[in-house]
């Protein structure tokens, strides 16, 4: 039987079903095959914070949702082209999502009366007639794949966990993704069990046999590579980008790197990553709390290493007071958070990006920090080096802001030249820096340099560079414990000065027609969306600028400008309008906040409905003050 291949330009999939069926496995190698093949991509990863949720349950859905393209694309999409359901808990969770007229694969073997039952179906939605307005394809994935396997030296229950490889070899037919790494994966993950190794193998080809000897499936599809820069490509998740950088960071400054660090989801990738690179430099430390964790990257700092510590909204609560402290001591120190739904433990697994007032100002005192956020999966690695210059340059600790959004997400990374990463010089003290009226040389740990304001850095032990440390006052130039009163007065203005003073590159605005009246400005995550938002709302034949703040403190010095270029600003944020806030106390400026705390990235056609909305409404109020 010949079958049909079709060209399309883009799809969307979402593999879902028990966090035990092996989803995120599944979505993680179908992306790797992907990325492969060079189809530009983005993903999200979608599991609940249980280690193993309930199975057959609602709460206990884990899914994959997988945007890849023959051209530029930003998000992971807003709803799938094709579910992928392994039980009917999957197709509960998920159905709402798929647009009438999508592709659903049920795994019908899953779909019994005591499955249903559990879930709320009051009768079979593949009998009923609900599913009518979709293409659905009823494929019992685990009687045939423990049918495949009857001959493997496996138990039945490991057959039939081989069903996700069965489903991705199906998946991978589909939509012609190539098939060598995949195996070669399966073959290495399981070297130790060589039968489990071959019976996931023979599954995945078997699952591949199915779609092209199957008559159910009469059409294949096919993407074409997005056309990219020249250069070296691999898919990369944030958290993966964010460690290379701070390892890239530790090799440009010659520094070696540190992390003290307590798991936390979902920054605990960060931590696991940078264990495998001792031949880097790299030492971590798994301490037995947060305090533990921070106390000893800033220790660390002290002895002249790049001190650095991951955590989430929850861990950034217990280490208040040594930032504090850093603050105080002006040394370097990467604080990265991810950030998570919040408040307390919240939402663990699910993304959010409300803790920029907590870094901003969650201390006692005035105890400025430096704030740099990524925008994408691939752009955490050159901001965790922008996070480790400043550190290092101006003497502060310093907040990454990323969020589960971009830790668990992927997307192709052009692998950079380290010839290209900026210089990051330490600049350690060497010896005196200070004559006295008699003559003598003395150490002054406080003396400043003019330029960046940032003071000595002199590692313990050095002759001659003795010097007081601790989180009491210290006296301006000398170090010494002081409770003057003008001299308190003169080191917190320093200390905000020098923040205030940190060189960023000015914000570019993405405005391609010249005429837009409405700024779209956003920060961390909400990139994607919004430039895909940005994008549909120029193909509807209106102006629309887009901007996007990578450091939010301090701002780029041409922000308030402009801001005052446009005639209306909306911030869409993932908390209750933090930037806003900030935005409206610095610039006065009458900013419209969209605001959405669901746990989920926001989608790029709904900010598209408020962009517009925004723009009608503005032509409006124009037309009414001109008296038209």
């Amino acid at each position: 039987m010949t079958k049909q291949v079709e060209k399309v330009d883009r799809v969307i999939i979402r593999f879902a079903g028990d966090s035990g069926d092996g989803m995120q496995l599944t979505g993680d190698r179908f992306t790797s095959e992907t990325a492969a093949f060079g189809n530009d991509l983005s993903t999200l990863p979608d599991f609940p914070a249980e280690i193993r949720a309930p199975a057959g349950t609602l709460p206990g859905v884990s899914a994959f949702q997988l945007h890849f393209a023959d051209h530029d694309i930003l998000t992971p999409g807003d709803a799938p082209d094709v579910l992928v359901a392994m039980n009917p808990a999957a197709l509960k969770a998920n159905l709402k999502d798929v647009p009438r007229g999508g592709t659903i694969i049920v795994n019908t073997d899953e779909f019994t009366p005591r499955a249903l039952t559990k879930v709320g179906y009051a009768a079979d939605p593949l009998e009923d007639g609900s599913l009518d307005g979709y293409k659905v394809h009823k494929v019992a994935l685990t009687t045939q794949t423990v049918k495949v396997l009857e001959g493997h030296d496996i138990s039945r229950k490991d057959a039939e966990r081989a069903k996700n490889m069965y489903s991705l070899g199906l998946l991978s037919w589909l939509y012609h993704r190539p098939t060598e790494a995949t195996v070669a994966f399966l073959e290495k993950k399981f070297a130790k069990k060589p039968a489990i190794a071959a019976a996931n193998v023979a599954a995945f080809r078997a699952g591949w046999n199915y779609g092209e000897t199957t008559e159910d499936f009469v059409v294949s599809y096919e993407i074409a590579p997005a056309p990219m820069p020249k250069g070296t490509y691999r898919n990369i998740h944030g958290n993966l980008a964010l460690a290379y950088g701070l390892i890239a960071a530790s090799h440009s400054s010659g520094l070696p790197l540190f992390l003290g660090a307590y798991p936390i989801t979902p920054a605990s990738d960060i931590l696991h990553e940078l264990s495998k690179h001792k031949n880097h430099g790299v030492r971590t430390f798994q301490a037995e709390d947060e305090i533990a964790g921070i106390g000893a990257a800033l220790g660390a700092s002290f002895g002249g290493s790049l001190g650095v510590t991951t955590t989430s909204g929850p861990g950034i609560a217990l280490k208040g007071e040594t930032i504090g402290l850093a603050v105080s001591l002006e040394l370097p120190l990467v604080i990265c958070d991810i950030q998570r739904g919040g408040p307390s433990t919240g939402l663990p697994t699910k993304t959010e990006q409300s803790d920029l007032l907590l870094a901003m100002f969650g201390r006692n005192g005035e105890a400025p920090v430096p704030i740099v956020a990524p925008r994408s999966p691939a752009d955490c690695f050159d901001a965790a080096v922008e996070a480790v210059r400043i550190a290092v340059t101006y003497r502060t600790p310093v907040f990454l802001l990323s969020d589960g959004y971009l830790a668990n997400g992927s997307e192709p990374w052009h692998i950079p030249d380290v010839a290209d990463l900026p210089e990051i010089a330490p600049n350690f003290a060497a010896g005196p820096n200070k004559v006295l009226e008699d003559g003598s040389e003395v150490f002054w740990p406080f003396l400043r340099d003019p330029q960046t304001l940032a003071r000595p850095w002199a590692i313990p032990g050095t002759p001659g560079l003795e010097h007081r440390i601790g989180g009491i006052e210290k006296q301006d130039g000398t170090g010494n414990i002081s409770y003057d009163p003008a001299n308190h007065d003169l080191m917190v203005r320093t200390r905000a000065a020098k923040v205030a003073g940190i060189d960023v590159p000015d914000l570019e605005v993405d405005d391609p027609s010249g005429e837009a009246k409405v700024l779209v400005l956003g920060w961390g995550s909400t990139y994607g969306p919004i430039q895909a938002a940005c994008r549909q709302v120029r193909r509807g034949g209106q102006a629309v600028a887009h901007a996007h703040l990578r450091h939010l403190n301090p701002f780029p010095e041409n922000l308030g400008r402009i801001l005052r270029e446009y005639d209306r600003v909306l911030i869409p944020e993932m908390n209750l309008g933090q930037l806003s806030m900030l935005i409206r106390a610095r610039y006065l400026v009458d900013a419209v906040g969209y605001n959405q705390v669901r746990g989920l990235p926001f989608k790029a056609a709904e900010l598209a409905g408020v962009i517009k909305n925004l723009i009608g409404s503005d032509a409006v109020a124009q037309e009414e003050k001109a008296g038209v």
